[in-house]
């Protein structure tokens, strides 16, 4: 489905990052394995791909600083000739309660989920303009469209995620370009394994389905945007949360 593909995945070293690398390349791309910090688990991955018969490289580099970005995008290009498909799933969170949270919580929140994303979009878009192709998935999150108490940082950067997605795929268009936001929800990560549990309880009653969803869900939706099946979708936001944000 992907076979001949480059793919660049942002935060690709864990949780919904390591699953869409994973099967991106079991769908047959070549897969950038983007990491900022933990440089054994994004070699893990790429070992797994290599293992599974798959091409996929690591990438050290933290996609909010605009010209690191830069770099890696311009790498890539250089190394494997094009880049075909963009996942910005970089991201963190610094959840507090508006009245105790920090100027600093909220500028790094916004600097990696919402610039990171951005630059990435910046750079790659000039190599997905001369090839008139390709596809940009931008992970937002059902805190993104319904709001979430805590975390007032979190949201904006995902909401904002959204509306620059809309934003590109206006520009993009006309080249054939395709720009789409997946909106997880209560996905079973390392992130949402130290909630506690009548966190977790409370969440679960809120979705229609009452169960968490897996990192495979969204990375098959990623899958299936990355791919021609989704030619004629652009500029949506894509909730796979088990009806949680209805």
């Amino acid at each position: 489905m992907l076979s001949g593909k480059v793919a660049i995945v942002t935060g690709a070293s864990r949780g919904i990052g390591r699953e869409t690398a994973l099967t991106l390349a079991g769908y047959g791309a070549t897969v950038i394995v983007n990491y900022c910090g933990s440089k054994d688990k994004a070699e893990a991955v790429v070992e797994e791909i290599k293992a599974a018969g798959g091409n996929a490289k690591a990438y050290q580099g933290d996609v909010s600083d605009f010209d690191v970005a830069k770099e890696m995008i311009t790498s890539v290009k250089k190394e494997f000739g094009s880049i075909d498909i963009l996942v910005n799933n970089a991201g963190i969170t610094k959840d507090n309660l508006i009245m105790r949270m920090s100027e600093e919580e909220f500028d790094k929140v916004i600097e990696v989920n919402l610039k990171g994303a951005f630059n990435c979009m910046k750079h790659v878009s000039r190599i997905m303009l001369k090839q008139k192709s390709g596809h940009i998935i931008n992970m937002s999150s059902v805190s993104g469209v319904m709001g979430n108490a805590g975390q007032v940082n979190y949201c904006a950067s995902k909401a904002g995620i959204i509306g620059m997605t809309k934003s590109l795929a206006r520009e993009l268009g006309s080249r054939g370009i395709t720009v789409n936001a997946i909106a997880p929800g209560f996905i079973e990560t390392e992130m949402t394994d130290v909630l506690p549990e009548d966190v977790k309880e409370n969440l679960l009653a809120s979705i229609p389905l009452k169960r968490m969803g897996q990192t495979k869900d969204i990375a098959e939706t990623v899958a299936f945007l990355a791919s021609d099946k989704a030619a004629y979708i652009t500029g949506q936001t894509i909730s796979v949360d088990g009806g949680m944000g209805m």
